[in-house]
């Protein structure tokens, strides 16, 4: 397997989430990116032999592809949050096609959003997440926990907030999460989200 490649992103001054915190947390989607190269290293240097020997290699086999899953969910992931904050704030058009999906969806696009900050503030670690579901053509929300338990099978990753402490605590403190959940939104470049959505219904 090829390695993957370390993305960069162009992150502006941000209503209350700090500069210090975005540049510590892209070395963390970078250490992501390093541990999937370091997986499939590991999984190189495996020999046909070893994979023939499922008795004795199965659990160095099982924890390398388990452990490749949830790092690749990390760069993924983090890819997704860190794009949509790129750019500058821009605000959600009316006219486009993920509004009107929106709308479709719940009746507006406020209800749509209110149903997915209540979401965000779920006790835990993980992502809230909007997906494009193409075999039914709707907008779905989930909770996934850490990185992948709760990914929804065949979506597209429209829309993710990081809702891990590291993303919020050092500018919040533990009690400020509601208010990072509304920067966040006052962060958005929906552009880069609407985007997500055109290239989704392709």
């Amino acid at each position: 397997m090829k390695p993957f490649t370390e993305k960069t992103f162009t992150i502006p001054e941000l209503v209350g989430i700090s500069a210090k915190n975005i540049e510590e947390h892209l070395k963390l989607y970078a250490g992501y990116v390093k541990n999937v190269n370091g997986v499939i290293d590991k999984i190189n240097t495996l020999s046909t032999e070893q994979f023939k020997d499922g008795k004795d290699n199965s659990y160095l086999i099982g924890e390398l592809f388990r452990r490749f899953s949830f790092e690749y969910n990390g760069m993924r992931n983090h890819e997704v949050y860190f794009s949509s904050l790129s750019g500058g704030a821009t605000p959600l058009s009316e006219e486009s096609g993920l509004s009107k999906k929106m709308v479709e969806t719940c009746g507006s696009a406020d209800i749509f959003m209110m149903g997915f900050k209540a979401m965000a503030l779920t006790r835990g670690i993980g992502w809230a997440v909007m997906w494009y579901d193409k075999k039914d053509d709707r907008l779905l929300a989930s909770w996934v926990d850490e990185q992948h338990l709760g990914q929804l099978n065949g979506c597209d990753m429209i829309l993710a907030l990081d809702m891990w402490e590291h993303s919020y605590v050092a500018d919040y403190m533990p009690s400020g999460k509601k208010q990072y959940v509304e920067d966040f939104f006052k962060n958005l470049n929906w552009s880069v989200v609407e985007k997500n959505f055109e290239n989704a219904i392709k």
